[in-house]
């Protein structure tokens, strides 16, 4: 590789001297050079070097070009490809979600309607424990007050028994009557043993 690009940089320094050299003979003997044979002969061989080069310069130097631009692109397109699958692959993950999601949205409800009805049992069943307990306190506290309302009439009876009795043994009391009471408290205890 070092050998022939040694010999093509010789060869683009000699043959542009060549032509140099040729074209200043040509210039010195006069005339038309491209009307002579010589002329003719070099018109040629230029023509047959700018051909050559030409042939190695599209032929050697841009075929490795045009080969690492094909592979870039092969490159990018095998990326494009996989990253086209990979979008695909995750669509498809996404839509299998989605159609999982309506199921597990329906499992949640079903879910939440079984606890909130258990929730709703659980109350109703404290609630009525806890009217019972109100119920029973209720009864409790009536039957007390009642109680207490028996004591306060039969107070309220026995004072004023006491109170009648006071009004008719005063108006019956005499002081006849009372010195008879205590004649008579006196006898009973007279009679008693000691």
């Amino acid at each position: 590789m070092k050998r022939l690009r040694t010999i093509s940089y010789g060869l683009g320094v000699l043959i542009p001297a060549l032509l140099l050299a040729i074209s200043t003979f040509g210039a010195e003997e006069g005339g038309n050079a491209a009307e002579q044979p010589i002329g003719m002969m070099f018109r040629w061989l230029h023509f047959a070097i700018v051909a050559t080069l030409a042939y190695w310069f599209f032929g050697r130097i841009l075929p490795p070009f045009f080969r690492r631009q094909a592979d870039n692109i092969s490159r990018a397109i095998e990326k494009g490809a996989a990253a086209k699958a990979d979008a695909e692959k995750r669509l498809k993950e996404a839509a299998e979600k989605m159609a999982n999601l309506e199921r597990e949205v329906a499992a949640f409800r079903a879910q939440a309607h079984s606890e909130a009805s258990a929730e709703m049992e659980r109350l109703r069943g404290t609630t009525e424990l806890d009217l019972e307990k109100i119920r029973v306190a209720a009864r409790a506290e009536i039957a007390a007050a009642e109680r207490a309302a028996r004591v306060e009439l039969k107070e309220l009876a026995a004072k004023l028994a006491v109170d009648g009795a006071e009004t008719l043994v005063t108006q019956q009391m005499t002081p006849a009557v009372q010195e008879a009471m205590i004649n008579s408290f006196v006898k009973s205890l007279q009679g008693r043993p000691n």
